[in-house]
C-alpha cells in the first residue's frame, strides 16, 4: 500500500534512512542524522509541494520515496531529482518499484519535464530498477566520493517526462 507520508513516518524513515548511511553506498553521508534533520526534510519537502510517499507492508513502512528540486537555480525548475529508498528486511517484495512508478505519476501530473537520479555506480539494483522505468544513464563521474574507505563513482540516470 502507497500513501503520502506523515510525521508519524519519521521514525521509520529515519531508520532506513540512517541504515543506507550505515551499511551502503545509497547516501554518501557518513554519519547518521537525528530525527530534527529529517523533520526539516520533511518540511521543506511538503510545504514545496513535493511528495514524501510510503510504502507500508502490514501496518509497517517499508520504504520511502520523493522527489525535490534537482538543482536551486530558476532554470532547473522543470527538473526534479528522487530518492526511493527500501527497509533491508522489506526488499524485494516490489516496494521500489511501486513507489517509484508512484513517483514519476506525480512528477507527470505536476508537470515537470525530467527527472534525474545521482545513483552509486556500484548499486546495480538501482541501477536496474531505473533503467526498468526508462530511465538512461547520461553520465558517469569517476571517483568524486569516498565512502568506507574507497572511491565512489557517481553515475546520473534521467528520464524525460513529456
Amino acid at each position: 500500500m502507497l500513501r503520502d507520508a506523515t510525521l508519524d513516518d519519521l521514525p521509520a524513515i529515519l531508520e532506513i534512512h540512517n541504515d543506507a548511511i550505515t551499511t551502503t553506498t545509497a547516501i554518501w553521508d557518513e554519519e547518521p542524522v537525528e530525527i530534527d534533520e529529517r523533520r526539516a526534510w520533511f518540511d521543506t519537502r511538503t510545504t514545496a509541494g513535493h511528495p514524501i510517499i510510503v510504502a507500508t507492508d502490514d501496518g509497517v513502512v517499508a520504504g520511502y520515496a520523493s522527489f525535490g528540486p534537482w538543482r536551486p537555480k530558476s532554470g532547473y525548475r522543470h527538473t526534479v531529482e528522487h530518492s526511493v529508498y527500501i527497509h533491508p528486511d522489506r526488499q524485494g517484495r516490489g516496494h521500489g518499484r511501486a513507489l517509484m512508478a508512484e513517483l514519476i505519476e506525480r512528477a507527470r501530473t505536476a508537470g515537470f519535464h525530467a527527472m534525474v537520479a545521482g545513483i552509486e555506480a556500484g548499486n546495480a539494483p538501482s541501477l536496474a530498477l531505473h533503467e526498468h522505468f526508462g530511465f538512461t544513464q547520461v553520465a558517469l563521474l569517476p571517483q568524486v566520493g569516498r565512502k568506507f574507505d574507497r572511491w565512489l563513482d557517481l553515475a546520473y540516470l534521467q528520464l524525460l517526462l513529456d
